[in-house]
């Protein structure tokens, strides 16, 4: 039976179905759709420009991508261009996955299934970002991205900023550096996390007490919001791979 238009919060994202022991969820679904759009529109984009003038799509694209190369450039200098894929990919993912779970249908649209003796109801599809699961899977790519570039410029020496000898308080700002380190996961995750769930729960709320016009303009705010999170996700990234690919001594401050 599907239900359409009801409204469902649920902080964690629902099972659909099983393959073996491996789980599917209708926050993981939204996440291969999303990324699924962004294969699709690469391949399009690629063949258009082997065989046709520019377009509208690409021409957005590559406005965004040479925005985010002087970005980085003036960020990191010309090293910081190597990097540059995994903070487009990483921003254009969730930019993607953000508006997806705008779109109608996402959180109002599947099934009433029977669990525990009651019937609940199980959206098919729900905003990838507005998962813990995922916003955590992202998080932990830009943590050993940051790790990776690190040891790749500074080889072991990258680690001294986090276990420092050469006295105690070198040492102790060392395990200090390390716990910074390792919150900048919690923080990657929660942050995006909180804001697109907010997001989702607001409009549900507001569309379900009035379904008519007055949902539109927080609509338009959520569109916004998902393109700043998108953002400042990405440009978090950059910004801390680079201080990770400072030479150690360097006098760069390290934050979180």
């Amino acid at each position: 039976m599907y239900n359409i238009y009801a409204m469902h919060i649920s902080l964690a994202a629902e099972p659909l179905f099983h393959f073996g022991i491996f789980t599917v969820t209708n926050s993981l679904l939204a996440s291969h759709l999303g990324s699924l759009l962004l294969i699709i529109v690469a391949f399009v984009i690629h063949n258009k420009l082997k065989n046709s003038p520019s377009f509208l799509l690409q021409n957005i694209l590559e406005i965004v991508v040479d925005y985010m190369d002087n970005l980085a450039v003036s960020v990191g200098g010309e090293k910081a261009r190597k990097f540059l894929p995994i903070v487009l990919t990483i921003f254009l993912y969730i930019l993607v996955s953000n508006w997806l779970g705008l779109l109608p249908g996402f959180g109002s649209i599947g099934l009433t299934v029977l669990k525990d003796g009651e019937h609940e109801f199980v959206p098919l599809l729900r905003g990838a970002t507005a998962d813990l699961n995922t916003t955590l899977a992202l998080a932990l790519i830009a943590f050993f991205s940051i790790q990776f570039y690190g040891v790749s410029e500074n080889k072991l020496s990258y680690f001294k900023k986090f276990f420092n000898l050469e006295s105690p308080v070198a040492f102790f700002a060392g395990i200090l550096e390390l716990i910074s380190e390792f919150s900048k996961i919690i923080s990657f995750s929660f942050r995006l996390f909180g804001n697109v769930f907010a997001g989702e729960v607001l409009l549900a709320v507001v569309t379900a007490l009035i379904p008519i016009i007055v949902p539109l303009p927080f609509l338009g705010l959520e569109i916004f919001v998902g393109l700043i999170q998108a953002y400042v996700f990405s440009i978090l990234t950059l910004v801390f791979i680079n201080l990770g690919t400072q030479v150690h001594g360097e006098g760069v401050e390290h934050g979180n």
